[in-house]
C-alpha cells in the first residue's frame, strides 16, 4: 500500500524557515519523480516543486523560486522541502506525491504569521 507521511510543519514568523519531510512506503521510491504540493484555504491545490528520481533535476513554482529547495534521500525513501524566507502567502497544507499517481498523504500544516 502506497503511503506518504508528511511532517515538519508548524507556525513560523515571516522571514523564518521550515524543513518539511515526507516519508514514503509501498512502492520503489527511487524510480519516481516526487512532488510537493500545497493547498491554501479556499484555493486549489498547486504544485510547489518537483525532483526527478535521481535528484539531478528540479523545478519550482515561480512563487517559491529562490526560497524553497526540494531534495531527496533514496536510501531513506524520503523527500524534503527546505523553505526559507517564508511569507504569509506560503500558509497552506503541504503534501507530497509520486508524480503521475493520485495517492495523497494527510499533509502538514504550515502557518506563516506574526
Amino acid at each position: 500500500q502506497v503511503q506518504f507521511v508528511e511532517s515538519g510543519g508548524g507556525l513560523v514568523q515571516p522571514g523564518g524557515s521550515l524543513r518539511l519531510s515526507c516519508a514514503s512506503s509501498g512502492f520503489p521510491f527511487s524510480w519516481y519523480t516526487m512532488s510537493w504540493y500545497r493547498q491554501a484555504p479556499g484555493k486549489e491545490r498547486e504544485l510547489v516543486a518537483q525532483i526527478t528520481s535521481t535528484g539531478d533535476s528540479t523545478n519550482y513554482a515561480d512563487s517559491v523560486k529562490g526560497r524553497f529547495t526540494i531534495s531527496r534521500d533514496n536510501a531513506k525513501k524520503t523527500v524534503y522541502l527546505q523553505m526559507n524566507s517564508l511569507k504569509p502567502e506560503d500558509t497552506a497544507v503541504y503534501y507530497c506525491k509520486r508524480a503521475g499517481y493520485d495517492t495523497w498523504g494527510q499533509g502538514t500544516q504550515v502557518t506563516v504569521s506574526s
